[in-house]
C-alpha cells in the first residue's frame, strides 16, 4: 500500500493520531500553566497516560487480560503488574 492509498484508508484517523492528540493536549496544558513552576512533567504525563490507556484497552477487550497483553505487545505478567500498580485489579 503506497502512502496516498494508506492516507485515504485511514480517513479521519490520519488527522487524529495519538501523537497529535497528546501534542495538542500538552500544548494546551502548558499554556494554562503560564508561569506556574513544574519540574516533573515527564513522570506526570506517564503516570496519567498509562492508566488511561490500560483502562481503554481493558474495556476494548472486555477485561480479557490475554487479549489486552497481545494488543499492547507486552506479556500477561507485565500487564498484571501494571494493572496492579494502578489499582485496576
Amino acid at each position: 500500500m503506497n502512502d496516498e492509498t494508506r492516507d485515504k484508508a485511514l480517513g479521519p484517523l490520519d488527522k487524529m493520531s495519538i501523537a497529535s492528540v497528546v501534542e495538542a493536549t500538552l500544548g494546551d496544558y502548558l499554556r494554562l500553566l503560564e508561569d506556574e513552576p513544574i519540574d516533573n512533567l515527564y513522570s506526570m504525563v506517564l503516570d496519567q497516560v498509562e492508566p488511561a490507556m490500560l483502562k481503554q484497552v481493558m474495556r476494548h477487550v472486555d477485561n480479557n487480560q490475554s487479549s489486552a497483553a497481545i494488543l499492547l505487545g507486552i506479556s500477561r505478567g507485565t500487564l498484571r503488574t501494571k494493572l496492579n500498580k494502578h489499582g485496576m485489579l
